[in-house]
């Protein structure tokens, strides 16, 4: 298909800086499998994350704040222990962007 003046034209359309780290969030595979730890609206802290994906404190913790830096997942403290859980909205907000880039580009 011959591409027209318009689209050659057209401004570029670029990601927001949060869906770049959105993506970022989720490319990794450890952090995929945490992801589906909150199925469900569960609400996990850093030791029940670090126990039930089979991985070292530390790395839930880094983990886990990737995915809250992405707007994957949101935190909250209760006295010296945080949890975490699915940030529908985020998400939601980063997926928006995407599609619009893709529809855009592509």
């Amino acid at each position: 298909m011959p591409r027209t003046k318009a689209a050659d034209q057209a401004e570029p359309v670029e990601l927001a800086e949060t869906t770049h780290a959105f993506l970022k969030a989720l490319a990794g595979p450890t952090r995929q499998r945490i992801m589906l730890l909150f199925a469900r609206g569960a609400e996990l802290s850093v030791n029940e994350v670090a126990e039930l994906a089979g991985i070292g404190q530390s790395t839930a913790s880094q983990q886990l704040d990737l995915l809250r830096r992405g707007g994957v997942v949101t935190s909250r403290r209760d006295g010296k222990t945080v949890y975490y859980r699915a940030d529908k909205q985020g998400s939601a907000t980063a997926l928006a962007d995407l599609q619009a880039y893709l529809q855009t580009c592509c």
